[in-house]
């Protein structure tokens, strides 16, 4: 699939509202670029929009002065927002700009989230539990507190298409048991959004979650390269690491009538990693 839609799916999403959380750098600002090249109005959220300037191979990425700024530059209509997903009243009054910019929400992506320490360290009966606290704020309940005044938004509309972003981590263990902080997280944001799609399902609104595996964001690409792509890739049976236009594929097809009949499904994104 192409990265650039063209023809019929450079429509697919006009008039359409998007809100994506985290997406100042990396996989989220592929999610936006994506949704606005689609011909969504897309809300970029996040808690520092510039924070792509704390990596080399972030700022590399951009051909703009950030995530808005991009999408302006490709004529797409944006809304930067700045935003602690923490705070519940922060997200409410979020997603309340979004509301008096553009009067509804088609498509939420909760992509906010991250890890904390060493994928070593944080195994299950060592757990550190002040950094258990903290990811878990930063993965499920920015999650929560996004998803609470959209659901709103979304029932009175009756429809909408909510995706949040897990992780393999979510779904299978390391090997060693590290980082079950972060898996915790991460399978709780599972479940949540499949309670979701259960209550929201008769009212017309779709939830699902993506699950990416190792992507070479400009972040994370320096970390592996260090540790040895063929190390990292071992498992994987495409033999290479995820891109971000990977994610976004899959998310076009989550956030578009492509995917009407589905709801409280994990997709993984990991190029067949092995169990």
């Amino acid at each position: 699939m192409s990265t650039d839609p063209t023809g019929p799916r450079a429509a697919a999403l006009a008039g359409r509202v998007a809100i994506v959380t985290g997406a100042g750098r990396g996989i989220g600002r592929g999610y936006a670029l994506r949704l606005a090249r689609l011909g969504a109005a897309v809300a970029v959220v996040d808690r520092d929009l510039h924070s792509y300037a704390e990596f080399d191979a972030e700022r590399e990425l951009m051909t703009g002065a950030g995530t808005a700024a991009e999408i302006e530059e490709m004529g797409g209509r944006v809304l930067a927002v700045e935003a602690d997903l923490g705070d519940e009243h922060s997200a409410r009054r979020m997603v309340e700009r979004v509301m008096d910019a553009w009067g509804r929400i088609d498509v939420c992506v909760c992509n906010a989230g991250g890890g904390t320490g060493a994928l070593t360290e944080n195994t299950a009966s060592r757990l550190d539990l002040d950094q258990l606290a903290t990811v878990h704020a930063r993965n499920l309940l920015t999650t929560v507190n996004t998803c609470t005044p959209v659901a709103e938004v979304m029932r009175a509309q009756r429809s909408g298409k909510i995706v949040t972003v897990s992780s393999v981590s979510g779904l299978q263990p390391r090997p060693d048991g590290g980082y079950a902080h972060y898996a915790a997280a991460k399978a709780a944001v599972i479940m949540y959004t499949r309670c979701l799609a259960q209550e929201l399902g008769p009212e017309g609104v779709t939830a699902n979650v993506i699950a990416p595996g190792a992507i070479g964001t400009g972040r994370l690409l320096p970390k592996m390269r260090e540790l040895g792509l063929d190390e990292v890739t071992r498992d994987v049976a495409l033999r290479r690491l995820g891109t971000v236009e990977d994610c976004a594929g899959v998310l076009e097809f989550l956030a578009t009538g492509l995917s009407d009949y589905v709801t409280g499904q994990v997709i993984r994104v990991d190029g067949g990693l092995l169990p």
